[in-house]
């Protein structure tokens, strides 16, 4: 991986509980609130000035225009709801550019075993733990929030194990 170890240990405890916060609420409401992706956006801007060096922190905010850009298209074509957009947006910055195509496996896995989950434990049991949750009758909609969120929070941890 090439993001820096320390990097990933100054962003990871101030972003895995954005990333458990959203799992949970797009769980719950089918919905990640616009006050959690600004958050996550500000983490970046203020730990990003400690963990980065200056010339990598600007060029990461061109991750976040390009990403909010695809993820307007994906929302506009149905493929995707306004929030996970948003949210992988403001997810970004926090990635490193060599690791895209490793954040991409990731994420593929990281979304079929978030499906698979989300599918059994609403068939089992377990649904009765949170019966009112929206996720559980949504249909065929799914809380990707669960994916996104997982995703981030898993880079960031095998970033500081991994990381250069």
């Amino acid at each position: 991986m090439l993001i820096s170890s320390s990097a990933a240990l100054w962003f990871a405890p101030f972003v895995l509980p954005i990333c458990f916060y959203v799992c949970f609420t797009d769980m719950r409401g089918l919905k990640i609130y616009n006050y959690t992706v600004v958050v996550l956006f500000l983490v970046f801007a203020l730990v990003g000035l400690i963990a980065l060096p200056l010339d990598a922190y600007m060029w990461r905010y061109m991750h976040l225009v390009v990403v909010l850009v695809a993820g307007i298209a994906l929302n506009a074509g149905g493929a995707m709801g306004a929030g996970d957009a948003k949210f992988a947006a403001a997810a970004a910055p926090f990635i490193h550019v060599g690791d895209l195509r490793f954040l991409l496996a990731l994420f593929a896995a990281n979304l079929l075993a978030a499906f698979v989950t989300h599918r059994i434990g609403k068939l089992s049991p377990l649904r009765r733990l949170a019966p009112d949750w929206h996720s559980w009758q949504s249909g065929k909609r799914f809380p990707m929030g669960l994916a996104l969120g997982g995703t981030l929070a898993i880079y960031l941890i095998m970033g500081i194990f991994f990381g250069r």
